[in-house]
């Protein structure tokens, strides 16, 4: 028996030509007509009445053509369960972040969590191979639902839910973090551009429409930018890059505090406003799908919820 036997059967079924059936299957018409006749005699029955035009099924045919399509549908679906199975056995933890957790919180956040981990672990093993994947929020919330990572890091806030808030993805808060309005500094140490309703216009530097961090912006402060005298100059949908910008003294920039720590200590950034209303804080949070894929990432999961308890 030969199992491509079983496609040039539904290829026939479908077309009702073994001509037109023979061309769907790249084949000449005599060796086309052979294989089905060979499937006919392996089966010890015909599927086939070669009397009616176009061709019709026998009864067998009928019941066949049910059997095929179940056999080739689970064979086309052999080589994703052979993988999900090999991942299954394996102790890689696939992970997607946002591109400013990705720089500065993510590899502190993964050191504090290796010796959490091999206390939950069952077999008490740390932390395995990791791959991270480094990419906009709409991008992370795709690979996770096509089951191509096993968890999401991003930030988050209630004004302004997330696809992955909407599904059946689980989380769970694994810090905080805030939006801060920061320029450049003048010579005199103050801000070279402030937020201000009166006086010249700030110049503000903001996130793309694909930007997870810009959704939150325009989602708490939305109304009160709009009402702020100042005109975008630049977008870009990376905070690193807003950053690059703001060092460079054009404009304002609402960046991750997480992303700031060194830039405010040395002064080379400096909050553009007293005002602490124009901060938006943030929680970070890690998601995961319902069903996780190996006893890597569920050790992986119990650690990040057992150093929130901590």
């Amino acid at each position: 028996m030969n199992f491509v036997w079983f496609e040039d059967f539904l290829a026939l079924a479908g077309s009702g030509s073994f001509s037109r059936a023979a061309e769907q299957r790249h084949s000449s018409q005599p060796a086309f007509s052979r294989r089905i006749r060979a499937l006919e005699d392996w089966l010890g029955t015909p599927l086939i009445d070669r009397s009616a035009q176009p061709v019709q099924l026998t009864e067998a045919g009928v019941w066949f053509r049910g059997v095929a399509q179940d056999l080739v549908q689970r064979t086309q679906r052999l080589p994703s369960q052979a993988q999900q199975v090999a991942e299954a056995n394996t102790g890689r933890l696939r992970m997607a972040a946002t591109h400013a957790l990705s720089f500065a919180f993510w590899p502190r956040w993964l050191r504090s969590l290796e010796g959490v981990m091999a206390s939950v672990s069952a077999s008490g093993s740390a932390l395995g191979p990791v791959e991270l994947i480094s990419d906009v929020l709409a991008r992370c919330e795709t690979l996770m639902a096509e089951g191509r990572v096993d968890f999401v890091l991003s930030h988050a806030h209630a004004t302004a839910p997330t696809s992955l808030d909407a599904d059946a993805a689980l989380s769970v808060q694994v810090g905080v973090d805030a939006l801060v309005p920061v320029s450049a500094p003048a010579r005199d140490g103050a801000p070279q551009y402030r937020l201000d309703t009166t006086g010249t216009p700030s110049p503000l530097l903001g996130y793309s429409d694909v930007s997870g961090l810009g959704r939150i912006l325009r989602a708490v402060l939305g109304q009160r930018l709009q009402a702020l005298d100042a005109s975008s100059v630049f977008t870009a949908h990376l905070a690193s890059v807003l950053r690059s910008m703001a060092l460079d003294g054009r404009g304002v920039a609402w960046l991750p505090r997480s992303l700031l720590d060194e830039d405010l200590a040395d002064q080379r950034l400096v909050l553009a406003t007293d005002d602490t209303r124009w901060q938006v804080p943030l929680t970070i949070r890690l998601y995961r799908p319902p069903v996780l894929a190996n006893r890597t990432v569920q050790a992986f999961w119990q650690a990040a919820q057992a150093r929130v308890l901590s």
